[in-house]
């Protein structure tokens, strides 16, 4: 097991050299934020003198080597219009997206496995075909046009819920979250649905998918003819098994859901870090945008790492044949 950890961690860092590698190329190819940053009139004077405030003015290699070494203490720049740490400015913002995408994938664990598993149970009745059909519905429905349906159902014309912003919150060592506050979860609801949608629906299937193959197995022959109650025979045997895709996948797509949260967030005003990073990229502010980057790089690092590690407690069969190669 020390070595399987040993190699997946090193695999990790050596993602995150090369994304820092892409990330940085790509950022400096976007635009020259002096453009930005300054009044059209500026002489060339304030130009020489804004371009060596921002560091800018040395070689692209000497600029990346600082950049490495920064990123090694944590340090990823100042925000060249905030005038803050860019890093203080994607944590300041990240507990408002990680709590989105928190309930969302919560959303999609209590809703898509019983539903995936009732449909590949039943899959000939109406109600594996509803659950089925309405997977394959929640798959094409676009982010922002659900997400504004509801706003358009909830908030406009039933005027249930609110149409966007956090609200209120409750703190928790000083990290401020919707859900310590009930007064807050009326504004979480509907963003969470919109970033769950599409997820619910592919747990659907995975689920679906994984029972009907369980259902099929020896072992679940064996177990019926040992005489187990179908209840134990889903629980212990099936659920166990479809887990183990089912861990992988959401694993990677909480990633994603942190990372391209940016959608939702813009359609319901969400605090977080996805509504900074489309106003930093529009002011072109360097220094937040590759603090975005590498911070969701990281992020995805560290989900996979704890992803390959329950996927080897599920099935120790991977971490053997790791241990092997």
């Amino acid at each position: 097991m020390v070595a399987f950890l040993i190699r997946r961690i090193g695999q990790s860092i050596f993602v995150i050299l090369a994304m820092a590698a892409l990330v940085f190329l790509g950022v400096f190819l976007i635009g020259n934020p002096i453009d930005v940053l300054l009044a059209p009139d500026a002489d060339q004077i304030e130009r020489a003198q804004a371009i060596e405030r921002l560091g800018l003015d040395k070689p692209l290699w000497q600029q990346f080597l600082i950049f490495l070494l920064d990123l090694a203490r944590g340090d990823l720049g100042t925000s060249f219009v905030h005038g803050t740490s860019a890093v203080g400015l994607i944590l300041e913002r990240l507990p408002a997206t990680m709590e989105l995408a928190f309930v969302a994938l919560t959303l999609a664990i209590v809703v898509g496995i019983p539903l995936g598993v009732i449909a590949g149970l039943r899959r000939e009745s109406w109600l594996g075909r509803t659950i089925m059909t309405g997977s394959i519905v929640g798959f094409s429905l676009p982010n922002f046009w659900f997400g504004i349906m509801l706003i358009l159902c909830f908030a406009v014309t039933l005027q249930w819920l609110p149409a966007g912003g956090r609200g209120p919150t409750g703190s928790l060592f000083g990290v401020e979250l919707s859900l310590l506050n009930p007064a807050g979860w009326p504004n979480l609801l509907m963003p969470a649905l919109t970033l769950a949608i599409y997820k619910v629906s592919l747990v659907i299937r995975l689920a679906y998918s994984g029972t009907r193959e369980a259902m099929l197995q020896d072992y679940v022959r064996f177990a019926r003819a040992k005489g187990l109650s179908p209840q134990r025979i889903l629980g212990v045997h099936v659920l166990k098994n479809i887990l183990i895709p089912i861990v992988t996948v959401l694993g990677l797509e909480l990633g994603s859901m942190i990372a391209f949260a940016v959608v939702t967030e813009s359609v319901f005003a969400w605090p977080g870090i996805g509504k900074l990073l489309i106003d930093s990229i529009a002011r072109l502010d360097r220094p937040v945008i590759v603090a975005y980057l590498m911070i969701v790089v990281a992020l995805f690092a560290l989900i996979n790492l704890v992803v390959d590690i329950l996927y080897s407690v599920l099935d120790p069969r991977v971490r053997l044949s790791d241990t092997g190669n």
